[in-house]
């Protein structure tokens, strides 16, 4: 095995041992907690500083793997022979950011050993950091090779790396600087296809140092907000997500649908809706339900006779409408930022998830009244039977919602019951996945995910933290309430800003970056903090499919093999329905906190 085969696989094997260690310690914490009263001396932290680890080893494999999270921005603005040349100079700032940023990272773990900090159990804190300057360093070199295919053409972003880390051994250079127009490159690198991590790192790491701030100024709040109590859910999940994607469920869950719910008018588009709808809740993201589930669904709505124009805007919509639904990441990670208790926000989703879902239902029927879609005759025998051999997906909910609510487990506990149960469905029940074969697949896929995801969130935690300091939110509550009065008014406004939002980024940085402007504006014009949660995560959803960068509409031309022109007007009629959804939402606090009234809770 050559030494870079060797490095590769000690890479992932540190990745997925991170990873599956998050996973066994709170089970074994809740076991012990259960049988014996009690649990394991630093269990939390541990899992805490595991999720360090799978922050940047995932990001160090997006980055090896060329995937990490850009906007959709960089094929609209740039076609033909200057796509290379935009690669290259997105990539040359962004190898600069990121060495930067390693660079600061480093004085962190240096300012740490010198404070001599634990973990738990002796364990010193500037270990579990290590992680961060040398995740940064391999996302650097790989920004540096992959930019071009020629050693010639890396010679930018070689250079760029370079920079980056001369400025973090010179800060002083930038104190009291206009840093404006190497705001402008950034955000003109970003547009052309740079990583968004890099983005938010570099304003953050820009303007610290302009106002004579370390620069360890933004890995300090990367580190505060990944060993956060509740956040190592979401990685949790996703790798229950990433197993039951792999391990054949969605065929599974397509057949228990389609036997229920085939035989109405417009019932394959009902079950193409429901099946997007189940499945982005347990993988966490609109884009693998595309990619996983687009080409099978296409087939099965074709087949039955849905014009494709309606197929294309059906499944490019669909592959968000799950994103309401508990236990979605991003109520989790709003949760997280804006400090509201997760399943408060798991209930409030319920019925705005529910409507959306609903009015995308409904246009199906029309469809299928109009164009006389084909449909299959329900049969009680096949019904029985998708069920048996769909049960065990069908009581995934059941598992995560009871095992939260009725107080046995904590979110990450439950989370990692979540897993332990999809490693029992994929491995031990159906046999569809090998232990040996598939495994570290799915571990890498999943991880890949997970780091190009929080890679983006504790980066931009350094943003944010920048923003409150110079009290950005502040003046923005001061400004609205100069000029708007009305909480009606202000709740349109808000609408119109998010559909921005969501089409400009993903939910996840938006949700990190947006939610600490939002939330006192919320709290000043006597918004609900749960239905103001619920009315961000909706809006986004939508922000999906808005031309012109919405990142459905793109994964959906690349699904499909379409131009994204086609995909645009096909989904023109969803966007107009799930807009109406996103209104009364907005408008009608009762669909999200009626739920509380009827079971005396909030």
């Amino acid at each position: 095995m050559s030494l870079k085969g060797a490095f590769w696989r000690l890479e992932g094997g540190l990745a997925g041992l991170s990873l599956g260690l998050m996973a066994i310690l709170p089970l074994a914490e809740a076991g012990l907690r259960g049988i014996f009263g009690i649990g394991i001396p630093g269990s939390l932290p541990f899992v805490q500083h595991l999720t360090l680890w799978v922050t940047f080893l995932g990001a160090a494999l997006a980055s090896r793997e060329d995937k990490l999270l850009t906007l959709a921005t960089g094929e609209f603005l740039v076609e033909g022979r200057w796509r290379e040349a935009a690669k290259i100079g997105a990539n040359t700032i962004a190898a600069a950011i990121t060495a930067l940023l390693a660079r600061a990272a480093w004085d962190l773990v240096v300012i740490e050993r010198q404070a001599g900090t634990e973990v738990a159990a002796g364990f010193p804190v500037w270990v579990a950091q290590v992680v961060m300057p040398v995740g940064f360093a391999l996302i650097a070199l790989r920004l540096v090779k992959n930019s071009a295919h020629r050693w010639v053409a890396r010679i930018p972003a070689l250079i760029g790396l370079l920079l980056g880390l001369l400025l973090g051994q010179f800060p002083l250079w930038l104190e009291g600087a206009a840093v404006l127009p190497l705001v402008g490159i950034v955000l003109v690198a970003t547009l052309l296809g740079g990583p968004i991590f890099a983005a938010l790192g570099g304003l953050a790491v820009l303007l610290f140092l302009a106002e004579g701030v370390p620069a360890a100024a933004v890995p300090v709040e990367t580190y505060r907000l990944v060993v956060s109590p509740t956040l190592p859910a979401i990685p949790l999940f996703t790798l229950s997500g990433f197993m039951l994607a792999q391990g054949g469920a969605s065929e599974r869950l397509l057949r228990v649908f389609r036997a229920l719910f085939g035989w109405v008018p417009g019932g394959t588009a009902i079950v193409a809706a429901m099946s997007c709808a189940f499945f982005t809740v347990l993988t966490g993201g609109s884009g693998v339900t595309i990619l996983a589930l687009g080409g099978l669904l296409f087939q099965a709505l074709r087949s039955d006779g849905y014009r494709e124009r309606f197929s294309l805007g059906l499944l490019t919509a669909s592959g968000s409408l799950g994103l309401l639904f508990p236990p979605a990441l991003p109520l989790m990670l709003y949760g997280i930022v804006a400090q509201i208790a997760i399943p408060d926000l798991f209930l409030g989703g319920l019925v705005p998830g529910l409507l959306l879902l609903l009015l995308v239902a409904a246009w199906g029927v029309r469809e299928g009244v109009v164009t006389r879609a084909g449909r299959q005759s329900f049969s009680l025998r096949e019904a029985r039977s998708a069920i048996w051999v769909g049960k065990w997906e069908l009581a995934l909910p059941l598992v995560v919602l009871g095992s939260i609510f009725s107080g046995y487990a904590t979110l990450v506990e439950s989370a990692a019951l979540t897993v332990l149960y999809t490693f029992a469905i994929e491995f031990l029940v159906h046999r569809n996945l090998s232990f040996r074969r598939d495994l570290p697949k799915v571990l890498v896929e999943c991880l890949v995910l997970i780091g190009g995801v929080l890679i983006i969130l504790a980066v931009a935690m350094g943003f944010t933290n920048y923003l409150v300091d110079v009290q950005v939110p502040a003046r923005i509550v001061d400004w609205v309430q100069t000029y708007i009065h009305s909480p009606l008014t202000f709740l349109l406004c808000l609408n119109l800003l998010l559909l921005l939002v969501g089409c400009l980024m993903d939910i996840f940085s938006a949700i990190v970056v947006v939610v600490p402007l939002i939330v006192p504006l919320g709290a000043a014009f006597g918004i609900d903090p749960i239905h103001l949660g619920i009315i961000f995560v909706a809006n986004l959803e939508l922000g999906y499919l808005t031309p012109p960068v919405g990142l459905n509409l793109f994964l959906a031309a690349y699904r499909f093999e379409r131009p994204v022109l086609q995909i645009w007007r096909a989904a023109i009629p969803m966007l107009v329905i799930l807009a109406i959804g996103v209104l009364l939402i907005t408008y009608v606090p009762a669909l999200t906190l009626g739920i509380f009234d009827l079971i005396g809770r909030h």
